[in-house]
């Protein structure tokens, strides 16, 4: 039962780290990529770190078990760390200038 809910937990990651490329891609300036990478980059590497967690404490060892509090720290850690780095990044282009797309009409 743990091998299935580490597999879902690990695709569903890397799924949403895909749809993160996919935005930072597609998106058309620096505010929206920004977005983009802010959100799915948190989700998904915690989803991975979580599904790395549950597979490696299943044989339920002292020494697989603190292996497994220290991935389920770094998860925390990127959980708190990644939004505010992507704050601290949109804030300084804020600060610099950095115009935030707009469509525009084509004269004809």
């Amino acid at each position: 039962m743990i091998n299935v809910l580490t597999t879902v937990l690990i695709s569903t990651g890397i799924l949403v780290l895909a749809c993160g490329v996919i935005g930072i891609l597609r998106l058309p300036d620096f505010y929206t990529r920004m977005h983009a990478a802010g959100k799915t980059d948190s989700l998904g590497a915690v989803l991975v770190a979580v599904g790395f967690a549950l597979y490696n404490g299943q044989s339920l060892a002292f020494a697989d078990l603190l292996v497994s509090a220290k991935i389920l720290f770094i998860a925390v850690f990127i959980f708190v760390a990644s939004p505010t780095a992507t704050h601290a990044i949109m804030q300084t282009a804020i600060a610099l200038g950095v115009e935030p797309w707009s469509k525009k009409e084509e004269e004809p």
